[in-house]
């Protein structure tokens, strides 16, 4: 009797039915605490300058940052080995910062996780799912008032 092979048997691939990926939810930061998170490579020496730039604009549009969190890439020996190889495209963050943001913001009571850098679609998404909160963006769209 002849048999299948193996790759024969395998599924179709997944297709969304929605029409298109999803777009970040829209969140109000008037009156929110949020947790600030930015992603920045070890060349770029202003980002301390760029955070407080970031907070000064949310706590000008009515919201209290109530905690920072910075991801930088290419400080370490393994880091920069890692510089060249593109970003993760599930969180733009690594395991154990998305950890440590989730943490932050349970203990803070934040409303929504604001990020400086652009995120696709599915970084809104799945961000969101591990924190338990709205992710915002600051580079793609100014967030609603």
């Amino acid at each position: 009797m002849h048999r299948h092979r193996g790759r024969d048997r395998r599924p179709a691939p997944r297709r969304r039915t929605t029409g298109g990926p999803r777009p970040g939810r829209p969140f109000a930061v008037a009156g929110a605490d949020v947790v600030l998170v930015g992603y920045f490579p070890a060349g770029q020496r202003d980002f301390a300058a760029l955070t407080d730039a970031a907070a000064a604009d949310l706590t000008a549009r009515g919201a209290r940052v109530v905690a920072r969190a910075v991801q930088r890439r290419g400080v370490s020996r393994g880091g920069v080995r890692k510089t060249g190889l593109p970003l993760s495209p599930r969180t733009l963050l690594g395991a154990g910062k998305v950890r440590e943001v989730a943490e932050v913001r349970e203990r803070t009571g934040a409303g929504a996780v604001v990020f400086l850098n652009p995120l696709t679609p599915r970084q809104h998404g799945i961000p969101a799912d591990c924190l338990g909160c709205p992710v915002v963006s600051l580079a793609a769209a100014p967030p609603q008032v």
